[in-house]
C-alpha cells in the first residue's frame, strides 16, 4: 500500500489535495509526522524515513519518491484515469514535466529569495528573479486557464502553492491572481484544508 509521511499545513498539503482529486485518499495511509516549523515549534520525527526529516515522503513498497514535483509526476502517472498529468507520447507531456521541474528549479528559489528579500548577483544569473518568474506565469495564463491550455493538471495544483500559500506575500498581476483563485476554489482544496484540521 502507498504510504505518505505528511505534516498539516505544510508542502504536503498540496498532495493531500492532490491525492482528493485522484480520488485515492482512501487508497493511500497518510501517517502524520512532525517537523521543524519556521517558527520554531515542531521538529524531527523518527518516524518520518525522508532523509532529512522533510515531507512530503511517498513509500510504495521497497520504492520510495520524494519531492513534491517529483511525487506529483509519480502519482498522475500510477493513477491515470484521472487525467491530471499527460502520459508518455501525450503532445503536452513535455510542458508538463517542465512545469513541475520549473517550480522546484525556479520558482520556488526565487519566490523565498523574494519573500525574505536576498539578493545577489549569482542568484539573479542562475534563477533569475521573482518579477521575470512572474512574467512568465502571466504570459502563459493571460492567453489561458491552466497552465497546460483548457485542462487542470497536477502542474497547476503544484505551482500555485505558494501563492495560496503566502497570499498577498507573493504579489502578482491578474490573470495569475485568478488562477490561484479558481485552484483555491476547487473542491480538493477545501478537502485538504479540512483533512489538515
Amino acid at each position: 500500500m502507498l504510504t505518505l509521511y505528511h505534516a498539516p499545513k505544510s508542502r504536503s498539503s498540496s498532495v493531500i489535495a492532490l491525492l482528493k482529486e485522484l480520488d485515492i485518499l482512501d487508497r493511500i495511509r497518510i501517517r502524520e509526522v512532525t517537523i521543524p516549523r519556521q517558527d520554531g515549534s515542531g521538529g524531527a520525527d523518527p518516524a518520518n524515513p525522508h532523509p532529512e526529516g522533510k515531507v512530503p515522503y511517498l513509500v510504495n513498497g521497497e520504492d520510495w519518491v520524494r519531492e513534491r514535483g517529483a511525487i506529483m509526476l509519480y502519482l498522475t502517472d500510477l493513477f491515470p484515469e484521472a487525467g491530471l498529468g499527460p502520459l508518455p507520447g501525450d503532445p503536452k507531456r513535455g510542458q508538463y514535466l517542465g512545469w513541475l521541474s520549473w517550480y522546484q528549479g525556479v520558482l520556488e528559489p526565487v519566490a523565498i529569495l523574494n519573500f525574505f528579500g536576498i539578493e545577489h548577483p549569482a542568484l539573479k544569473a542562475t534563477f533569475r528573479d521573482y518579477d521575470t518568474a512572474i512574467q512568465r506565469l502571466d504570459q502563459v495564463l493571460s492567453g489561458q486557464p491552466w497552465l497546460l491550455g483548457d485542462t487542470f493538471s497536477a502542474a497547476d495544483l503544484l505551482i500555485a502553492s505558494p501563492f495560496l500559500f503566502f497570499g498577498e506575500g507573493m504579489p502578482r498581476p491578474p490573470a495569475v491572481d485568478d488562477w490561484a483563485r479558481r485552484i483555491q476554489s476547487r473542491p480538493s482544496m477545501a478537502a485538504a484544508g479540512d483533512f489538515d484540521g
